[in-house]
């Protein structure tokens, strides 16, 4: 398995997680998690266009001027109004799309290939004579022939932009495809690659991850996926995902903040953190059959890949309930500081299984049944 020698994340929570249907952050909102994603280490933080209203450009530009040290971007259309806004921000660099595949460019803009390279020469141009840097982006990149981006990826290459950026903006594609697509261009072009991928079918993990493979060197996340519709890759699951290859590839972020910025950003867009959501579930290191117990107790590599005291999370091991193994039991036991016999926590396991085929159990009726074993 072979990956490019490094890596960055383009938290996007500021624009694409702006486009989920339940955020509408203040100003204040928006420094916060500018504030917290910083300081968990994301090397770049991209935000709304100053275009899309008179609040998002002011935002930006305070956002631009907090002496972060992610680098500060915004994504704009390739335009140029768009792109005099972007340098009169004072952002970092300007992220650029255009819409490339068909079904797009007859609904969007009905331009040729040739007339959106013609249009980002002039943008690109403006953008890099003022410092900033660039990356663009085909709109629709999946639904694209990839003779069409390979014609497009060269064009925009050989005017020098830091990286180009290829968007599964429907959630269309899937992991091999990306990886092949990712890999095709890879060899075209000299240039950084950026990946964004959308969640529709259920892919944007394992999509972004493989574009990585493929050879990106960015991937966009937002705090815990959100965006427009299911939204994109979260960072939480991009974390999760190379923490299990090999800890030390994220050991540069400061993991240990991912709760608490997933339990901030859920309350900012009105959502619970979701019994899936990758390290910051409750559930996340919660064993409940009995065989999963009996070994995590023995030895927690036996079914857990991640650690979870990396992240400040603790393990749970679930006992009120039918399906509880007696190891649990007797380790539940050792939590009190009472001793059980294997026969006594054998047969507190057999009453507590009965129980819970009757009705829901909670855990003090377990630890005054312990107790009772005990005597």
């Amino acid at each position: 398995m072979s990956f490019p020698d490094q890596f960055y994340f383009v938290e996007t929570t500021l624009r694409e997680g702006e486009q989920f249907a339940g955020a509408r952050f203040t100003s204040e909102q928006r420094v916060a998690i500018a504030d917290a994603v910083d300081a968990f280490g994301v090397e770049y933080i991209e935000l709304t266009s100053p275009a899309a209203s008179p609040q998002s450009a002011r935002d930006l530009a305070m956002i631009a001027r907090r002496g972060l040290k992610a680098r500060i971007l915004t994504h704009i259309r390739c335009h140029m109004d768009d792109a005099r806004l972007a340098v009169e921000s004072g952002v970092n660099g300007a992220n650029l799309l255009f819409a490339t595949s068909e079904q797009l460019r007859q609904v969007s803009h009905g331009r040729t290939l040739d007339e959106i390279i013609e249009r980002a020469v002039e943008v690109i141009a403006y953008l890099k004579s003022h410092g900033l840097e660039v990356r663009f982006s085909c709109e629709d990149s999946f639904r694209t022939p990839l003779p069409d981006l390979i014609r497009v990826y060269k064009a925009i290459d050989s005017l020098g932009v830091k990286r180009i950026g290829l968007a599964d903006t429907v959630g269309v594609a899937s992991p091999r495809e990306v990886y092949n697509v990712l890999s095709a261009i890879r060899a075209e072009v000299s240039c950084d690659i950026e990946f964004h991928g959308h969640n529709d079918s259920g892919c944007a993990i394992a999509n972004a991850f493989c574009a990585w493979e493929g050879g990106a060197t960015h991937i966009d996340v937002t705090v815990l996926g959100i965006g427009e519709r299911n939204g994109i890759a979260s960072l939480g699951g991009m974390i999760a995902r190379l923490a299990a290859i090999d800890p030390a590839l994220v050991s540069r972020y400061n993991v240990e903040m991912l709760n608490e910025i997933d339990q901030m950003v859920a309350e900012m867009v009105g959502i619970t953190i979701p019994f899936n959501s990758c390290i910051t579930s409750p559930t996340a290191f919660t064993h409940k059959a009995g065989m999963h117990t009996k070994a995590v107790l023995a030895d927690p590599r036996s079914y857990e890949i991640l650690d979870p005291s990396m992240f400040g999370r603790t393990r749970t091991v679930a006992v009120a309930h039918r399906l509880v193994g007696w190891h649990a039991i007797a380790e539940r036991a050792r939590e009190l500081g009472i001793y059980l016999s294997e026969s006594q926590a054998r047969a507190a396991a057999a009453r507590i299984k009965a129980l819970g085929d009757e009705h829901d159990i909670d855990g003090t009726t377990v630890d005054e049944l312990l107790y009772e074993y005990a005597e």
